[in-house]
């Protein structure tokens, strides 16, 4: 609205307010003197009430005041103050005017959020996550949008938003919690209406958590043990792409995992890590027996049995590469703190919503053990996230009954998680809210790159002082610009006169951040800046736990740790593993057992043996232990022990007569040709290695040549250009010299193509020629001045 149509406004209010008050005074006193006929006619009827003029009572008054003072006195009272009323109005409105003109947006509209636009939001809810106080009220977010706080450390986002937000919170609640601050204030009063899980990869007395019984036998087995190994090739998550060995350890621990859920035991990491290192087993019997354990009871898993061939197919290097990457993932594990706190499930994912009661669960690691622990930590993180946003309608088996509050101090620190980066933008659907606090925007602009999402899904930010300028300048242009009026004065007149001439007073708009790069970075300790999304900014101010009688109040001590089972445990829930039968493993034979072959433990296919003519068909269910396959030694003639599985077909009589017959053709003991054979079974043929290492070389010196030829090429082009060229053709010279220039060109040319072609055809190369004319040999030049000589004497 213009400046001049509001003062017309005013005016004409004013004079409204003024004329409806004499109008008024004059239908009173009519009314109080009986409408009388001396009044005079009045201007017009309404609903049979005489209506006069405004201004008759003046003249009633100064015709018949004397007769009835006390009448018009109060006409006359009930007018003046018709006139107070328009002045009031009038500055109240000057007032407005005044405020209205500075709230002009020619540059931006920019401004601090009032109590109303504060009300409008919903933060003044009395549940929810809290972001601060304004006006000592509480900001509360209660609604399903996630929360982002930046600032620095030691800022007093822990007291301030973390510990009163936990002290409230009813539901269930993951708490990254480094230090263990948040424990030790908030676990005691948390204890009272939900069970407090400490979950601490360096303390055996916390609460135990196996992250392979999570994997659901059936459909969802492969699914759920990819993104095991996803998480566990990227421990610092800092991988964009993977290279050859850390795609090839992928595939090894899917079919590792899967084969020791099966197959072993020690259902665990630590057993995954010891069954790939077994010192008494060696990696490729440990590869056949991946291939060949009935883990689906008619014969093996496809999905271990391609991964053990697949790796089984590749050189002894690539191989060992390959185990050794495998292997750097799974080291963690072998610590005995941490292999015990990941034998056993004490608390399941499901139970964080569908428990009896709710689950605050807290992550607690030392700042000592951040580094070494953060890929556990990650891969609790991204199995919680994964598995609670699998399905709405209950179909996963899990009941939604309690809210989930992800509460990540720190969350940058646990490096990049790109299904949680992902699932910001839906799982609030799935009654999953974040509340993600980082040191800076650089930290998360580190851990996830300059193209992530994670501040386009939280609808609410929090941002204290910070001391990083790229931070700053980011907040201040996050905030908007505002547009102020700036008033100038100019002064007219003698410096000592005692009174001036002229003052005149300009406004000019102008441009101005809400709060620049360096007020940002200057905030008051106690004062925070809440960014709500289509909210105007709100300038709040900081809470304090300990300086407030209703946080103070809940502060208890947190509940004791004991040895052996975890007492706050909620009820054990069935896993898809424990009760799984063990495939059957063949025991070590005894002594003295017939002669014969021993079974072999390969993919299936015969392969050729020496000096044999029969190949026994192969049977997973005969496979032979790692105790069968001892190193046996030539001079050995013992009788070979065989597997009580293996007598009806490999104890023939036939069989022990043909050993007999070739350990004394060929003048060895049986237990070498045995040996020889085994050898045969489970490993390529000499010639087929030969054969492949031939092959590859001579793929190796074709690619050589080729890029040889390919050189030499462009180096016979590049030279014949030059000469061409510099024989050719020379600087301008005049017209009228032009053809003997080019003559003389063509010339130097078949000079030099017919030099060329004696020299080629007399064998010697150039070089050897320039390099004989620098560096003469005397012998050479001895011949020479002989052949000389001998000419001369000849002519």
């Amino acid at each position: 609205m213009q400046g001049t149509n509001v003062l017309f406004g005013q005016i004409a209010v004013v004079f409204g307010i003024v004329i409806a008050g004499v109008w008024g005074a004059t239908q009173w006193t009519a009314a109080a003197l009986g409408y009388q006929v001396r009044l005079g006619s009045p201007w017009f009827d309404l609903l049979g009430t005489p209506i006069y003029h405004p201004w008759k009572l003046f003249e009633w008054w100064f015709s018949y005041g004397a007769y009835t003072p006390e009448t018009f006195d109060t006409g006359g009272a009930i007018a003046g103050s018709s006139g107070m009323v328009a002045v009031a109005v009038a500055i109240a409105m000057s007032v407005w005017r005044s405020r209205q003109a500075r709230l002009v947006t020619t540059y931006g509209s920019a401004r601090w959020a009032n109590a109303q636009d504060i009300r409008k939001a919903g933060l003044t809810q009395p549940a929810g996550v809290f972001l601060g106080q304004h006006d000592r009220q509480y900001l509360r977010h209660e609604g399903p949008e996630h929360v982002l706080t930046f600032a620095p450390t030691r800022s007093g986002k822990g007291v301030g938003l973390v510990v009163p937000t936990l002290l409230s919170w009813p539901a269930s609640a993951v708490i990254h919690d480094i230090k263990g601050e948040n424990w030790q204030i908030t676990a005691g009063w948390r204890s009272r209406f939900s069970h407090c899980l400490l979950f601490n990869p360096t303390d055996a007395k916390s609460a135990a958590y196996n992250p392979l019984l999570e994997v659901r036998r059936g459909a969802h087995e492969v699914r759920d043990v990819q993104n095991i190994a996803d998480i566990l090739v990227d421990p610092e998550g800092a991988l964009e792409k993977r290279n050859h060995w850390e795609k090839t350890s992928h595939a090894l621990l899917v079919g590792a995992i899967l084969h020791v859920l099966y197959a072993s035991e020690d259902k665990t990491l630590r057993g995954v890590a010891n069954f790939l290192s077994d010192p008494a087993s060696p990696f490729e019997l440990t590869l056949h027996r991946m291939m060949t354990t009935p883990h689906l009871g008619d014969g093996p898993h496809p999905v271990v049995a391609s991964a053990a061939r697949e790796v089984l197919n590749k050189s002894d290097n690539e191989r060992s590469g390959v185990l050794s990457t495998a292997m750097s993932f799974l080291g963690l594990y072998r610590d005995p703190t941490v292999a015990e706190v990941t034998s056993r499930c004490d608390w399941r994912i499901a139970d964080l919503i569908s428990a009896e009661h709710p689950v605050s669960l807290y992550l607690v690691v030392p700042p000592s053990d951040i580094s070494r622990t953060k890929p556990l930590i990650r891969l609790i993180l991204n199995q919680i996230g994964r598995r609670l946003t699998e399905s709405l309608d209950g179909s996963d088996g899990i009941a939604r009954r309690h809210k989930l509050l992800l509460m990540l101090d720190e969350f940058p620190a646990l490096g990049r998680l790109d299904f949680f980066e992902t699932a910001l933008a839906f799982m609030a659907g799935y009654g999953i809210r974040s509340f993600l606090i980082a040191q800076s925007l650089n930290q998360i602009d580190k851990a996830y790159g300059q193209n992530h999402s994670i501040l386009d899904n939280c609808h609410v930010r929090v941002t204290f002082a910070t001391n990083d300028e790229r931070t700053a300048k980011r907040i201040s242009e996050t905030l908007g610009t505002a547009t102020e009026l700036r008033a100038q004065r100019n002064y007219a007149g003698h410096r000592l006169a005692p009174w001036l001439g002229h003052l005149m007073v300009s406004r000019q708009e102008t441009a101005r951040p809400l709060l620049t790069p360096g007020e940002v970075m200057q905030l008051p300790p106690d004062e925070a800046v809440v960014m709500v999304s289509s909210v105007a900014p709100i300038k709040a101010t900081k809470l304090r736990y300990y300086a407030d009688t209703n946080f103070k109040q809940r502060v208890m001590p947190p509940p004791a740790l004991a040895d052996g089972q975890y007492a706050d445990a909620p009820p054990a829930r069935a896993d898809d593993w424990s009760g799984l039968a063990i495939p059957a493993v063949l025991t070590p034979p005894a002594a003295g057992e017939a002669e014969g072959f021993p079974a072999s433990t390969d993919d299936g296919g015969p392969r050729r043996q020496p000096e044999l003519s029969e190949t026994v068909a192969y049977d997973p269910e005969l496979a032979a232990p790692a105790a069968d396959l001892a190193l046996l030694d030539d001079d050995d003639d013992l009788p070979l022990p065989l597997p009580r599985q293996l007598d009806p077909p490999m104890q023939r009589p036939e069989h022990a007569q043909r050993l007999d017959e070739l350990a004394a053709k060929k003048g060895v003991s049986k237990s070498s040709i045995v040996a020889a054979a085994l050898a045969s079974w489970l490993s390529p043929d000499a010639a087929d290695q030969r054969e492949a290492a031939i092959a590859k070389r001579l793929d190796r010196l074709s690619r050589q040549a080729e890029r040889m030829e390919r050189d030499q090429n462009i180096a016979i082009e590049t030279l014949a250009l030059f000469i061409r060229y510099y024989l050719t053709v020379s600087t301008p010279v005049p017209e009228a010299h032009q053809d003997a220039a080019r003559a003389q060109g063509k010339a130097r040319f078949e000079q030099f193509t017919e030099q060329l072609g004696r020299h080629l055809m007399r064998g010697r190369s150039l070089v050897r020629d320039v390099v004989e004319e620098l560096h003469p040999d005397p012998m050479r030049m001895e011949d020479a001045a002989a052949a000389a000589q001998a000419r001369e004497r000849a002519s």
